[in-house]
């Protein structure tokens, strides 16, 4: 297994919205025995509201702040040994700070799933501010993918299946 694994047992999942991070995480961490948390599940139950509420009353700024807090606090608890597959949001691993927090404090798996699937996944997703708009939808998936090509690994996410994509990352050469 990697060493990096080793010292620090955090597993990070990275993607676009609807990429399958907390679906593949919770089926991931129970294959491990470990923790989940999914840091916008995290927010909403600190913050009392949903992501939703927050971006149109305080807006993305704010969101951002907040995302990456929730962020330092999983970090911290991985640190102490508390092993952890972390789902973060779609846009933490665009944010340099954050992908700084995580650089040598885990290993960050980028959920590589195509457009197609992620527009068929979220087309009725209301909760979901920044999905509302088609075109920006798009282009906010495509300027993201330069950020999540800087994972430690990529997996490829073409099934609803979110056993087969487990796989791929027990499988992965570094977690070997």
């Amino acid at each position: 297994m990697n060493l990096k694994l080793k010292l620090t047992p955090g597993l990070y999942l990275v993607g676009f919205m609807g990429s399958g991070k907390t679906t593949i995480g919770r089926h991931l961490a129970h294959r491990l025995g470990w923790n989940f948390f999914d840091t916008d599940e995290e927010i909403e139950a600190a913050e009392k509201t949903t992501i939703a509420e927050i971006f149109e009353t305080r807006g993305e700024a704010e969101f951002r702040s907040i995302e990456t807090e929730i962020l330092r606090q999983h970090v911290a608890w991985v640190e102490r040994g508390r092993p952890s597959v972390i789902a973060l949001g779609g846009g933490v691993f665009a944010q340099a700070e954050n992908r700084g927090l995580l650089e040598d404090r885990g290993v960050t798996v980028w959920l590589d799933c195509p457009f197609e699937i992620i527009q068929r996944r979220v087309a009725q997703a209301f909760h979901r501010p920044l999905a509302r708009d088609p075109e920006t939808f798009a282009q906010l998936y495509r300027s993201r993918q330069e950020a999540y090509r800087l994972a430690d690994m990529q997996v490829p996410v073409s099934s609803d299946d979110p056993e087969k994509s487990v796989e791929a990352i027990l499988n992965h050469p570094l977690l070997r």
